[in-house]
């Protein structure tokens, strides 16, 4: 049986803390939360390694992935979440980012579009005794005007499009973050709201997925 204590130590000690992740409330947070519980059991083993991991145990849903542990937590600490702030997890998944962020937050809203991921994330946060995540289903584009406004919006996954409408959801001087980008030139990108304005600047080089909906319509061309 696979030490999954060590594991998790080893990816905190050899991932997070070497990529500048200096939040030692986040640090303890993935040193403790058990991330082999938010894959699919045959997976398990891969819990911990540097990679994005597929968190379907079936190829039907392939390109839904749960990021690599050293860019989420990179995405996280950029965030700086104060512990009476309300954040959106967009493509929360099978719920381990949500679970990550309420051990910071006041409240975490997990959003997802898949109702068999949301399933898993609301079973998983209840099985562990979380009880500051929502779990909410709906198109991840949209996000979640009903708890809205949010301190902090992260975007789980790559996005080709700005999302206008995630933008209106972020309180005056709330932040949001997303891998913004397709193909090796992606860049993680934060974006802060001040008053009617919105500004983004790259923090750092990542890749991931293109989330569902963020796609760029491809021009037509003659």
């Amino acid at each position: 049986m696979q030490d999954f204590a060590t594991a998790r130590r080893m990816m905190v000690d050899g991932q997070v803390r070497p990529a500048d992740v200096t939040d030692l409330r986040l640090i303890d947070a993935m040193a403790d939360l058990p991330r082999e519980r938010f894959v699919p059991a045959a997976s398990a083993g891969l819990a911990y390694l540097d990679i994005d991991l597929p968190v379907h145990a079936t190829a039907t849903a392939s390109s839904r992935r749960m990021l690599k542990p050293m860019v989420l937590a990179r995405m996280i600490h950029a965030c700086d979440i104060g512990p009476e702030d309300t954040v959106l997890d967009v493509g929360g998944l099978t719920g381990y980012s949500s679970a990550v962020m309420a051990a910071l937050a006041g409240s975490v809203v997990s959003l997802d579009e898949d109702a068999e991921l949301s399933r898993h994330a609301k079973a998983n946060c209840e099985s562990l005794g979380i009880v500051n995540v929502t779990v909410a289903t709906g198109p991840l584009t949209a996000g979640w005007p009903a708890a809205a406004p949010y301190d902090v919006i992260l975007v789980n996954g790559a996005i080709e499009v700005e999302p206008q409408a995630l933008f209106d959801q972020l309180k005056d001087g709330g932040c949001l973050v997303a891998i913004v980008g397709s193909g090796p030139a992606t860049k993680t990108t934060i974006y802060r709201r001040s008053g009617s304005d919105v500004s983004g600047r790259p923090i750092f080089d990542a890749h991931a997925a293109l989330l569902p909906g963020f796609t760029k319509v491809p021009a037509f061309v003659f």
